[in-house]
């Protein structure tokens, strides 16, 4: 496993290498990523074949640890992740020359690359979060890449929100299934490895969840969560404006890898939740994000644009496949997810090559770019085909998995379920349609507006050629990456045995007259694309749930409405104010965690002393003194009286040394306000009844508060064993019977003495400054 921990770790590592790098090699930086990502890779592969996990302790007392799991459905995620992290980095190297930050962007670049990996080799449920999170702020970080771009920090942004919102779904998600692991497992645990160990342990969790009322509200959670990591209706609006990123960002995060992990997470908690509630949710949402994104990319001009509303019904189709019950739906989701790494990242590293040398991304300003860029056309032709579903490309074999999913659960089921394979075709009709379209840039006759086209440079060139030739060798023989790690990855994700097979068919079947379908209508509805294009957007038009940015525009500005209003609430008065609300939340807030959690107050012991009652009576009648007192000066004195009544009953209570830091302190606060009260008026403002309950009533909820936390915090009659062990040997080493002089003066002398070297430094300053308080700036 040390393999795996160091391929985690790499990625991080170079976080702080490349920035001082990028001032010594410049734009080759890029390539020193792209040697991380090849170790990285070369470390996962190396496990090929392998399962196994290992664990770095993190909280032993809470069972929280650094476990990774190494299974063929980490490898497959964390093979693609690397891969084409390599490839990117070497792109990036060419395609960013001369651009601003690069340290920067590349420390980020391999930060998220560390953070995919993370995930997909985490079994730890706090550490995949973790991860899971890392993976947001590297994002937010790369789309808003050109800080200086009001639409990048925008978009940003909306990343940053819609993604951590679900992450904070998966925490609470997370947390659930720890308690439910407790009745489950013998133990609560964080280990999610142990929970999908095997058939037993998945069903003492299922029936964990279920007799505590937990597994709808879970299932909901971690949909919510992977809906929103990966762009899923109604959450998929903030990919499309993803796109501001460079282009090697958009082939990495918004392609290949991130937008992915909540497809993965799917995948690994598909046993756990698989049912007829996870696919009426999951397969649903998968649909329908598949048919909204194809819908979407039709309508789109810029060929990123297609290529990200692709991207989310190409995820759509992923989570459908899982969604589905039958072994069929979790062979869709795997092989989908291979192929559509390959030729989606192609594709996005082809848009950005015709940026580069064209000088623009818009369908209407291009075509006939095959006479210029006739290998970048070849690369784009095989992965569009894929892309497109067309046999015997790879796109075709796993989307006709989907095709068997959606049919036999029509079959199984009846009745309404048969929407799924009509929708399912009704989307391939418009993936085929948008494909069409990319291609049409490489296709027909030239425009005028497009002038003389350059050759782009290998660079740019090789890494996606590499893609496409893997595409191809994908499509020639399935059978080699199937055996590989698709079949073992899909096993993984699966409650029953898979069978992964890739072959067109040749006999007449419903899911093959589904592809069937889907090509020919979208093929012959091609050239009517204009006027389909010109029907989705007067709808998109006249609705507001097709235009869900709106939505998201509108709840922004309202929540800055209510902060507003709320800060203006809560800061906008005196300090009274201020700290009224402070006390009021943090009081609030104990108080209901004593209550969610169900901390029982232990009954108090016998009655104290009389001696005791009647000083902490005087102590009361001063509190309640100072609080009526007419002027400062009879404030202060009285407050003198209580804390002199506090002492008194550390004395009582057999406490020396407290009672005479008490009066230390008590004495020297005396001084201080008496010395300072001369510059305050000499009376109280007059005195109003409303605030006076107020805080009549705050104090009260905070003297309750204080005592609630004291009963529940203080400990058991017995001592700790680290309590017994200062009793035992406060004698014999440390030479004194008062325990706590001991523990302060020997045991932990060295924080004593910084403490106080502490003091003596503050004492030092502000004699400083009184000395030359006199002396003036120039003195």
């Amino acid at each position: 496993m040390e393999s795996v921990f160091l391929a985690v770790a790499l990625p991080f590592l170079a976080v702080v290498a490349l920035p001082p790098l990028h001032r010594v090699l410049g734009d080759r930086v890029g390539y020193v990523g792209a040697a991380v990502a090849v170790a990285s890779f070369g470390l996962v592969a190396s496990r090929l074949g392998t399962t196994g996990s290992g664990a770095v302790a993190w909280v032993p007392s809470m069972d929280v640890a650094l476990r990774l799991r190494v299974d063929a459905w980490a490898l497959l995620f964390a093979l693609l992740a690397s891969g084409i992290g390599v490839l990117v980095f070497a792109y990036a190297a060419r395609y960013m020359h001369g651009k601003p930050s690069l340290g920067r962007f590349y420390a980020a670049l391999s930060a998220f690359m560390g953070s995919i990996l993370g995930v997909a080799f985490a079994s730890d449920l706090v550490a995949l979060f973790l991860f899971w999170e890392l993976t947001s702020v590297c994002s937010f970080v790369l789309i808003g890449y050109h800080t200086e771009d009001a639409e990048s920090r925008y978009s940003a942004r909306m990343a940053m929100i819609i993604t951590v919102g679900g992450g904070l779904c998966l925490l609470v998600a997370l947390l659930l299934l720890s308690v439910a692991s407790g009745p489950a497992l013998g133990a609560r645990t964080f280990d999610l490895a142990a929970m999908l160990a095997n058939e037993g342990t998945i069903r003492a969790m299922r029936a964990a969840l279920s007799d505590s009322g937990l597994f709808v509200p879970v299932l909901v959670l971690v949909a919510v969560a992977a809906g929103a990591k990966s762009a899923q209706v109604p959450l998929h609006f903030w990919l499309p404006n993803a796109m501001v990123a460079p282009t090697p960002v958009s082939a990495f995060l918004h392609s290949a890898t991130m937008v992915k992990v909540g497809v993965y997470v799917l995948g690994r908690v598909r046993p756990l939740f698989l049912g007829e509630a996870w696919t009426l949710l999951v397969a649903t949402v998968g649909l329908a994000t598949m048919t909204v994104g194809a819908v979407l990319a039709v309508t789109a001009n810029d060929i990123k644009e297609l290529l990200a509303y692709s991207t989310a019904s190409h995820l759509g189709l992923m989570v459908a496949g899982f969604g589905f019950r039958t072994h069929y739906g979790a062979e869709a989701g795997v092989f989908h997810l291979f192929n559509h790494a390959l030729f989606k990242a192609a594709l996005f590293l082809v848009a950005g090559v015709v940026a580069h040398e064209v000088g623009t991304r818009r369908l209407d300003d291009l075509g006939g770019l095959y006479r210029d860029l006739p290998i970048t056309a070849a690369i784009a032709g095989v992965t569009v085909l894929s892309m497109a579903g067309v046999p015997p490309f790879g796109g075709f074999y796993s989307k006709e998995l989907l095709f068997k999913a959606a049919w036999e659960t029509g079959l199984a089921e009846g009745g309404l379920y048969w929407l799924y394979p009509a929708v399912a075709v009704g989307a391939s009709v418009f993936t085929v349609l948008y494909s069409l379209r990319f291609l049409s840039a490489f296709l027909g006759e030239r425009p005028a507006t497009v002038e003389d086209v350059a050759r782009p440079p290998v660079a740019l060139v090789a890494p996606p050629a590499l893609l496409a030739a893997l595409t191809l060798v994908t499509s020639v023989a399935p059978g080699l990456a199937i055996e590989a790690v698709v079949g073992d990855a899909a096993a993984v994700t699966a409650v029953e045995a898979v069978d992964v097979t890739a072959k067109i068919p040749t006999e007449p079947s419903g899911p093959a007259l589904m592809s069937l379908a889907a090509l020919v209508v979208g093929a012959a509805a091609y050239p009517s694309v204009d006027r389909v294009r010109n029907g989705i957007a007067r709808f998109e038009a006249g609705s507001t749930l097709a235009r869900p940015t709106n939505l998201y525009d509108w709840l922004l500005d309202e929540v800055e409405w209510a902060s507003d209003r709320l800060d203006a609430t809560v800061h906008g008065g005196p300090l009274r104010t201020h700290v009224t609300w402070v006390l009021a939340t943090t009081c609030a807030l104990v108080l209901l965690g004593f209550l969610s959690t169900g901390v029982a107050v232990p009954p108090t012991g016998p009655l104290a002393p009389t001696a005791m009652i009647l000083v902490l009576a005087v102590a009361a009648v001063a509190a309640v003194a100072v609080a009526a007192a007419p002027s400062h000066v009879a404030g202060v004195l009285t407050l003198g009286i209580l804390g002199f009544m506090v002492a008194v009953f550390y004395v009582l209570a057999s406490g020396p040394d407290l009672a005479l830091t008490q009066l230390v302190v008590e004495t020297l606060l005396l001084v201080v306000f008496l010395l300072v009260i001369e510059e305050l008026p000499a009376y109280y403002a007059e005195l109003r009844v409303r605030v006076a309950a107020r805080d009549a009533a705050l104090s009260v909820l905070v003297g309750a508060t204080a005592f609630v936390a004291v009963l529940v915090a203080a400990p058991d009659q017995g001592l700790s064993e680290t309590a017994e062990w200062y009793v035992n040997n406060a004698v014999e080493e440390g030479g004194g019977t008062n325990v706590v002089n001991v523990v302060l003066t020997d045991f932990r002398a060295f924080d004593t003495l910084g403490e106080a070297a502490v003091i003596l430094l503050a004492a030092a300053s502000v004699l400083v400054l009184l000395a030359m308080r006199d002396r003036g700036e120039t003195g």
